[in-house]
């Protein structure tokens, strides 16, 4: 085993702007700017964002900073902004995934990276070379922790290795050495936590915990530059993240081609705000609706097959087949299905629906099982579904959902999504602060651009 922490480290400290291929760029800012979509109608919306606040409040944590909370219209400090970016940009689960560490990179590593770029008065490039940072070690450790056997132990891989690429991002930014940046990751192992526990209930853990790591991340980096002394080997120790958190540990998936393989560019988006392991199926749903023109009384019965991690997130009948929460409704493949297949579309304002008798009456037919046929593959994304009517029997067999890099979507399709979401809070503001985001580059200081996204 090599010494995946030092190596990883020194990536980080010595990763420049201009080393960074056009191609990284241009995704990265695609990228956050789909996530700070998502953060800003969450400001909005969501519905555990009023519990938050008051929590901040009630602990005095409301204090005036510098640092933009997205859709929100005032200064935060740079940890609490970390924190409320963080959650509320992972609220609506409609935030992009990694497929191959199944995670969602920019959820803890963008609030955290402006969070920090605010503070020290960073330009819009050196923001966008720490979020690069941030995304390349956080889908690293996700590749190594190896996500079936990480959700199988039980832990959720956007919190864990997620307050790492937090802790990158925001070390970058205070242009921490190799050495600080070691101890800001050892900072970071003690604080990598985020229980699947959230699934049994619905319950809004799942949005805290990644708010939390961009947070977390925050403070180690802090904590590094000032002389703070963390862990070594906080990574492939015998107490460390790959040994505590995964019975099938890859370490050298942590450090494969970094510097010239980029993760970044592996990063797929949303079309639909749910857990992406619905995605494919809800693609092939829509797909074949249209195309045989269902009407959902004709229907009998639907079988979907998933690889088992979206069997264990969203496909247990007992739990899942007619939830009552968004959060509930979101890891639920018998609702989003159902939705997608009675309307031939699925969004955000779809979680309407949630309890609706005819929803509930068309869940009813569904039946999701594991097909082993989307095992052992590189993304687990997948799904096969099979559509029963008294006229037949059709299939359809989608490798991968719609959004993955393959076919990334066009600039145009990702400024109209981030528009749909953002328009309702920012108004007219929204389409100044889409064309500054996918300028980021050019702008001394980062702080002007984020000011455009403030509510």
């Amino acid at each position: 085993m090599t010494d995946e922490t030092a190596t990883l480290a020194g990536y980080v400290a010595g990763l420049a702007f201009a080393d960074i291929p056009p191609e990284v760029r241009t995704r990265a800012k695609s990228l956050t700017l789909d996530f700070l979509g998502s953060t800003i109608r969450a400001r909005r919306d969501a519905e555990s964002t009023p519990a938050i606040l008051q929590t901040l409040r009630a602990l005095s944590l409301d204090g005036a900073g510098q640092s933009t909370v997205f859709g929100d219209d005032r200064g935060w400090t740079p940890a609490v902004a970390a924190l409320l970016n963080g959650a509320l940009g992972h609220s609506l689960d409609f935030d992009d995934t990694h497929a191959d560490s199944s995670l969602h990179p920019s959820a803890p590593v963008v609030p955290a990276a402006f969070a920090v770029g605010e503070l020290v008065g960073a330009s819009g490039a050196e923001v966008l070379t720490a979020i690069i940072a941030g995304y390349e070690v956080c889908c690293r450790l996700g590749n190594a922790l190896d996500p079936t056997s990480h959700y199988a132990r039980g832990f959720h891989p956007t919190a864990t290795a997620g307050t790492f690429g937090a802790a990158a991002a925001a070390a970058k930014l205070f242009k921490l050495s190799q050495h600080q940046i070691v101890a800001a990751f050892g900072v970071a192992g003690s604080q990598a936590a985020g229980s699947l526990q959230f699934l049994v209930n619905g319950a809004w853990n799942k949005r805290y915990q990644v708010g939390a790591a961009a947070m977390n991340g925050v403070i180690a980096a802090t904590l590094a530059r000032n002389g703070f002394l963390g862990a070594t080997q906080s990574i492939e120790g015998k107490h460390g993240l790959l040994v505590g958190y995964s019975d099938d540990a890859h370490p050298d998936q942590a450090v494969a081609g970094l510097g010239s393989v980029y993760e970044t560019m592996k990063i797929g988006v949303k079309p639909y705000p749910s857990c992406r392991y619905t995605h494919a199926a809800i693609d092939a749903l829509i797909a074949m609706r249209r195309e045989h023109n269902l009407a959902p009384d004709q229907i009998t019965r639907v079988a979907i097959g998933l690889h088992r991690n979206g069997i264990t997130l969203t496909g247990d009948a007992a739990t899942k087949r007619h939830p009552r929460s968004i959060v509930a409704g979101q890891f639920s493949m018998y609702f989003t299905g159902a939705v997608a297949l009675e309307k031939g579309r699925f969004g955000w304002d779809d979680y309407a629906r949630l309890g609706d008798p005819s929803i509930d009456a068309l869940a009813e037919k569904f039946d999701v099982v594991q097909d082993v046929r989307l095992e052992g593959r590189s993304h687990p994304f997948g799904a096969h579904v099979s559509i029963s009517t008294e006229d037949g029997v059709r299939e359809r067999l989608i490798p991968d959902p719609s959004g993955e890099p393959a076919a990334f979507p066009s600039a145009g399709a990702m400024q109209q999504k981030f528009l749909q979401l953002a328009r309702p809070v920012l108004n007219g503001g929204a389409e100044t602060f889409a064309d500054a985001m996918l300028a980021l580059e050019r702008f001394d200081r980062v702080a002007d651009v984020a000011a455009l996204g403030r509510g």
